[in-house]
């Protein structure tokens, strides 16, 4: 483990772990990665990588600029946020 660790230090890639007794910490992005994976993962192949990550990016684009919340007043994340710049 000490090796990964100085491996990941050495390419400047920081290991994100939740605090101890915490477990809220990545929740957030959790409840991302599971509905990313319902939504356009599960049942599909993807026969490369390009066509893979295309598809990542058409979804993240879908999911700021057009998914409605209902916590959220029905609104996507952008226009959430811009409501709360204007006001």
């Amino acid at each position: 483990m000490k090796a990964y660790s100085q491996r990941l230090k050495e390419e400047r890639i920081f290991q994100s772990m939740s605090r101890m007794g915490n477990c809220h910490d990545k929740s957030v992005m959790e409840n991302f990665f599971g509905l990313h994976k319902q939504e356009i993962y599960y049942g599909v192949i993807y026969y490369s990588y390009g066509e893979l990550k295309s598809e990542i990016e058409r979804y993240i684009k879908y999911y700021n600029e057009q998914r409605i919340k209902e916590k959220l007043g029905w609104l996507s994340l952008v226009k959430y946020r811009l409501r709360l710049l204007a006001a």
